[in-house]
């Protein structure tokens, strides 16, 4: 079976209106033969019977021929789009209503950010970078600044978009960092500008912090790590040692204890590590210092459950 005729026979209620409507069409241009059969009927009742119930027949039979060849050789399924508009699994079609409504919101800084989103999952780098820059000017005009998250997201499309990490990119990413010193994207992007510049040793400080404060399962923690590690080469130093971040970031807690998001990365990192005990201890020291944060507490109970731990 067809893809069309399936979405035929899916029969969704907008379908059936669809049905209907074609219906009441047919039924209308069977009209067009029969009142007049009717009206000779009146007229002429002995010639009525005879000719109306053929005009009648052949409408009925023009409607079925008509919705049966629909069926098959239409696109049910367009036109349903049409009245419903695109449906919420068509990525493409949202993103493209989405755009097309945006110039005459221009102060929506949510609807541009979530466009530019939307590019960059198309892989188009381009359409983000103009969405993002709405959002960013907007955000400022409204706001009065730009949040760091937003920056990051702008600055990440730029890049994305000229192949680098341009002179505008960086300016945007260390704005970023201005508001918030510890927002990942950006201080890798930085990273990899000095990198790009011959910064070595600028690049692998900022690279280490990123992956001492980066949760364990970040999808792109590997890709960093072999980064590091093949600059590290370059350099002559000694790849990145995981067990050295992870106490890095244990140190940093001592110092800074209100991080929640922190404690759940140290409690992670010793699980993935296979060290129990500290993660233990450091499930009981975090509980400690969120003891009166009733959402604290119920996200340490959740990590504690996701990494085994009482």
């Amino acid at each position: 079976m067809t893809a069309r005729v399936e979405a035929w026979y899916a029969f969704t209620p907008m379908i059936v209106v669809l049905i209907l409507i074609f219906s009441l069409v047919a039924l209308s241009a069977a009209a067009f033969v029969v009142l007049p059969m009717l009206r000779t009927r009146e007229t002429m009742p002995e010639a009525g019977p005879r000719r109306a119930w053929p005009a009648i027949a052949a409408g009925l039979a023009t409607m079925a021929v008509g919705l049966g060849t629909y069926a098959l050789l239409g696109q049910p399924e367009i036109a349903l789009t049409e009245l419903t508009g695109p449906s919420r699994t068509d990525y493409r079609a949202l993103i493209a209503t989405l755009a097309r409504r945006m110039p005459q919101r221009p102060g929506d800084i949510e609807g541009w950010t979530l466009l530019g989103r939307g590019y960059l999952a198309l892989g188009n780098a381009g359409q983000a970078e103009k969405a993002f820059g709405h959002a960013v000017e907007a955000s400022k005009l409204i706001q009065g600044n730009a949040p760091p998250e937003l920056l990051s997201n702008y600055g990440e499309a730029m890049t994305e978009s000229a192949g680098q990490v341009t002179k505008e990119a960086e300016a945007v990413f260390r704005e970023a960092l201005s508001q918030d010193p510890r927002e990942l994207v950006s201080r890798y992007y930085v990273g990899l500008a000095l990198a790009t510049r011959g910064d070595k040793g600028g690049a692998l400080q900022l690279w280490e912090s990123v992956l001492a404060d980066a949760p364990p399962a970040t999808p792109w923690r590997r890709d960093l790590v072999n980064q590091v590690a093949a600059l590290k080469a370059e350099t002559g130093g000694a790849a990145p040692n995981p067990m050295a971040m992870v106490a890095q970031l244990a140190q940093r807690l001592e110092t800074s204890p209100n991080d929640l998001n922190g404690w759940m990365m140290l409690i992670r990192a010793y699980s993935v590590l296979g060290d129990k005990p500290k993660a233990g201890a450091a499930l009981a020291k975090a509980r400690s210092v969120f003891a009166n944060q009733t959402d604290a507490q119920a996200q340490l109970a959740k990590s504690a459950a996701e990494n085994g731990l009482n």
